[in-house]
């Protein structure tokens, strides 16, 4: 399994220590935080895969966490093609350049995998 990114915001320092400490035993990369303002701060500066969260912290905004988290505004989803372009660089990227395989990945013929390739000028890949 790969290592979680996780934020500990508890108020009992010692709980919130006992935390990071079996977190970091279990090789996650584990960030604690004092209080609402510093969790806050981290979530900001970088992204986390989970949340430990003491909810009952009494400077705790819920609502200002949830709209840290889920920001309400999403962007306008990808055309068709740019997501196409995108997944073909990607499986391109994991089959290091052997189009013969990409094409198997993709349940699409190599002549149909070379076309998209010359479409989204994807030769370097």
């Amino acid at each position: 399994m790969k290592p979680l990114h996780v934020l500990v915001l508890d108020r009992d320092p010692d709980r919130r220590n006992e935390l990071v400490a079996m977190l970091r035993r279990a090789d996650h990369h584990a960030v604690a935080a004092t209080d609402a303002a510093a969790a806050a701060e981290a979530i900001a500066a970088a992204d986390f895969d989970a949340l430990l969260l003491d909810l009952a912290l009494p400077d705790l905004d819920s609502g200002a966490l949830r709209r840290a988290i889920a920001p309400a505004e999403t962007a306008d989803p990808d055309s068709l093609e740019d997501a196409e372009r995108r997944h073909l660089a990607l499986v391109l990227r994991h089959t290091s350049g052997n189009k013969r395989k990409a094409a198997h990945l993709l349940g699409i013929s190599r002549s149909t995998l070379l076309n998209k390739v010359r479409k989204y000028r994807l030769e370097g890949s």
